[in-house]
């Protein structure tokens, strides 16, 4: 009896979480209905917060192993408790960069396992958006990341300044408890319930929670394939150039500070021009493979400039071009989306940035390596007054006299060169890409693994009668 009680007691307590959690027939709560501003927002928010401190958060090998799991994993758990835990986790060492210096490179080695937001906010905007829809999505995701990194060093270089690295940080760790406020509060689930478990506690196969059968299914998709290998070779030079680019201005193309900053504010806006407005207008005119192929050609044209660009004016145009050549990223994961079926949203996206992780991990290697046999020394700059804010050092006359003059070399960038040529084979392996699915078989395989699974829901299959959540053309 005594047994009974406590079993009855159990039962009560879970379905009171129930009704905490789960409200409305099954509804999570959150403000409104699901949609791409609650991505944008928590997106904008965690970027915003690390951009403060200029100091970015620990991505390579550990997120191209993660980031594919975590996304497998909530394509059967929902996408809310994932984007909580990526962005906890990748935040959870800013407050410590001023409590302990041990504990704050501690953690950040382990947040870089979590360091894969982009992925979860992907296949939350695919679950809420049509596949018309998708890639107008993307880029306002990917436009709302370019306009935090814009704002924040800056911000965050005037407080340093003027009030000290201590209120950056704490300004920093209040925006990043917003932004898991805004998760747990703000933000509803936007996984159909039909493919989740029917409750918190109801049990679930091995073959739903197993995240290394959705990675080998998708792995055996072609298409899928290719467009890993083009995001490889087209952002490994990408990363590496991230890495040295801006201390190739100052040390080799001889800008001053002002300029690098100026550089910096003026190629983030025209990025957020080209994501938004640019990548409409090409998605519906020219289509989504060859918008990909257009973004690749701008940037073959720009590190193929930054590579024989001996006049800072030519940084500047070729700058121009690098925004046009951020349409790539989004395009290829509205492409992505629409070549999966919704329940392996998560994963698919989850090797995108994964393998983005790899390159940000060997990109930078690559480019130091191919530097140093063209004898090109990329030395940190000596700093004065230099703060955690991200104020700009001022360089050593030594320094400079003894790096070669642009105009004296055949070819004043060679990491750049080699760029163009990885992006021109990435090029290449996107010409082979379909442009269309067989959506037929997708529908079709995807009722198929409901139908195994056997949820007690009879919810509409997403997609059919759904109402467009980008109705609206001034987004």
């Amino acid at each position: 009896m005594t047994q009974g009680k406590k079993k009855k007691r159990v039962n009560r307590s879970i379905m009171l979480a129930k009704k905490i959690i789960i409200k409305d027939g099954g509804t999570p709560q959150g403000i409104g209905a699901p949609s791409v501003y609650h991505a944008v927002i928590v997106i904008f928010l965690e970027f915003f917060a690390w951009g403060l401190l200029t100091a970015p958060t620990l991505v390579g090998l550990l997120s191209f192993l993660s980031a594919p799991l975590i996304g497998a994993l909530s394509d059967v758990w929902g996408r809310k408790s994932f984007l909580l835990l990526t962005v906890f986790f990748t935040c959870a060492p800013i407050p410590l960069m001023k409590i302990s210096p041990w504990w704050y490179f501690a953690v950040i080695s382990v947040s870089g396992v979590f360091a894969v937001t982009f992925s979860v906010v992907f296949a939350y905007v695919a679950d809420i958006t049509q596949e018309h829809e998708r890639s107008m999505a993307y880029g306002l995701v990917s436009a709302t990341f370019a306009a935090s990194l814009v704002t924040s060093p800056a911000i965050g270089a005037y407080l340093g300044r003027v009030y000290g690295d201590s209120l950056v940080v704490v300004l920093a760790t209040a925006i990043a408890l917003l932004d898991i406020c805004f998760i747990l509060v703000a933000v509803p689930e936007s996984l159909p319930e039909k493919m989740r478990p029917a409750s918190w506690g109801a049990p679930i196969s091995w073959e739903q929670a197993d995240p290394f059968a959705s990675l080998k299914k998708v792995g055996q998709d072609s298409t899928v394939l290719l467009i890993c290998i083009t995001v490889f070779l087209s952002y490994l030079p990408e990363a590496g150039q991230y890495s040295s680019f801006f201390l190739y201005l100052r040390q080799i193309m001889r800008f001053s500070p002002e300029s690098v900053t100026d550089f910096i504010a003026v190629l983030g806006l025209l990025s957020i021009v080209a994501q938004t407005v640019v990548l409409s207008l090409l998605m519906r005119s020219i289509g989504n493979k060859n918008t990909i192929l257009l973004g690749l050609g701008f940037q073959i044209l720009q590190l193929a400039w930054y590579g024989f660009g001996s006049e800072p004016w030519m940084m500047w145009a070729a700058g121009a071009v690098a925004a046009m050549s951020s349409i790539t990223f989004p395009a290829v994961s509205a492409l992505v989306s629409r070549t999966a079926d919704p329940d392996q949203q998560g994963v698919v996206q989850g090797m995108i940035t994964g393998i983005r992780g790899l390159c940000n991990g060997l990109g930078p290697a690559l480019y130091g390596f191919i530097f140093y046999i063209f004898h090109v020394e990329l030395d940190e700059l000596p700093a004065s007054g230099q703060s955690l804010g991200g104020s700009v050092s001022v360089p050593h006359q030594n320094t400079l006299d003894r790096q070669p003059s642009p105009q004296s070399s055949i070819i004043p960038g060679p990491p750049f060169l080699f760029g163009a040529c990885s992006v021109l084979l990435a090029l290449l392996v996107a010409l082979f890409i379909p442009e269309h699915t067989n959506m037929a078989v997708r529908s079709s395989n995807w009722k198929k693994h409901l139908a195994n699974h056997g949820h007690p829901h009879s919810l509409p299959v997403p997609g059919d009668a759904k109402e467009p959540l980008l109705q609206d053309p001034n987004v």
